[in-house]
């Protein structure tokens, strides 16, 4: 495969920006040229009706620049009153729909979305998909108009097609990199990484080196263990997907595949969730060009724990706000704060959304980040 080829260079940019957010304008002024597209936006979040929809990630490029005030005046004006979003939620993995197909006729001539919002970013007449991942969180990608009169030709949708699995796994890792607070950290600095396991592998999907997480997870044997010098799952149906996964994660530079799966069984600790992806050649140094490709271990049991004093005092918080806000950071959903402190979950957004004002930003993300910023504030629970 020619490495100069212009999927491939989407790739290596996608692989890159898995590691470190930097570059994502870059690699969507590559996927818009690939496509033949104006623009494409991002969006990672987590929840289900009833009780809604939580935002972890929202990023809008157009001519690949970021577009941080389209962002804000979607989130802030248009989202909450967006005809489209439940019926997102309920479309196939992996369906690419016409935008306009996902508002009524009568809606296309009234929407204040379709008829502001969308025209701001040119894509009224793009395409949009959902991508399922773990834990019932989902990817969003929607792509911006056609750049010609060409319209939507067989070609265009291929590749789009052939992009999404490569778009999902970026934003699965860089997301589980964001919680791990390991984002933009060199292989060598991922070694340090406490909030998760971190296992780096040689071409031929062979451990090279591991971090004390890793190993640690390794060592109870069940369900991951690192037999004869690899990584192998307990259960047969679950090593034989693992080792597919592997194997396609470590092919050589352009060719290698990123992908995540869960381990373990329902109601059993612990139970762990892998993202794999390959390593591109600006991450892979001197030092580390043994290694093809890493994978990141969570372990869904392990939350942290984050002192709600240092948090509501660093952040001029009130203790009501430092709570939600440390909870927050921990992985608690919404719901399950308003479970634990009993009270409602109304009051809970009322509180968030209190935090947001007074640090500026306006998702869930943004708070983590801020909290996690906190010196001492986070401490890992065995």
């Amino acid at each position: 495969m020619n490495r100069e080829d212009p999927f491939d260079r989407v790739l290596g940019a996608l692989h890159e920006v898995a590691f470190d957010a930097i570059g994502w304008p870059a690699a969507a002024a590559l996927i818009d040229a690939l496509c033949g597209v104006k623009s494409n936006a991002i969006v990672f979040a987590g929840g289900r009706p009833p009780h809604g929809a939580e935002v972890y990630l929202y990023e809008v490029c157009t001519h690949g620049h970021r577009r941080e005030d389209l962002e804000q005046i979607y989130l802030n004006d248009y989202w909450h009153r967006d005809e489209r979003v439940p019926r997102l939620r309920q479309l196939p993995d992996s369906l690419l729909v016409p935008v306009r197909d996902l508002y009524t006729e009568a809606e296309r001539r009234t929407s204040a979305t379709y008829n502001e919002a969308l025209p701001r970013s040119d894509s009224q007449d793009g395409l949009q998909v959902r991508l399922d991942g773990p834990g019932g969180t989902r990817v969003i990608w929607a792509t911006g108009n056609p750049v010609d009169a060409g319209g939507w030709s067989d070609d265009r949708i291929r590749m789009i097609e052939r992009l999404l699995p490569h778009v999902r796994q970026c934003v699965l890792f860089r997301h589980a990199l964001i919680e791990a607070r390991a984002l933009g950290e060199s292989l060598a600095g991922l070694l340090e990484v406490t909030g998760m396991g971190v296992v780096q592998l040689d071409g031929r999907g062979r451990i090279v080196t591991a971090n004390d997480r890793a190993v640690e997870l390794l060592r109870r044997g069940v369900p991951m263990s690192d037999r004869d010098g690899g990584l192998h799952a307990a259960e047969p149906a679950d090593n034989a997907r693992l080792q597919q996964l592997l194997v396609r994660a470590v092919l050589p530079v352009g060719q290698g595949a990123a992908g995540s799966m869960l381990l373990g069984r329902p109601f059993a600790s612990p139970r762990l969730v892998l993202h794999v992806t390959p390593v591109g050649g600006r991450l892979n140094g001197r030092r580390m060009r043994r290694v093809a490709a890493v994978v990141l271990i969570r372990d869904l049991a392990r939350k942290p724990r984050i002192d709600e004093d240092a948090v509501a005092s660093a952040l001029g918080l009130t203790p009501s706000e430092g709570s939600v806000a440390a909870m927050l950071a921990g992985g608690y959903t919404l719901r399950e704060i308003a479970a634990a402190t009993g009270r409602r979950e109304g009051t809970i957004r009322w509180h968030l959304k209190q935090i947001f004002a007074k640090q500026g930003v306006s998702r869930q993300a943004d708070v983590v980040r801020l909290v996690l910023t906190v010196p001492g504030a986070a401490v890992l629970r065995r």
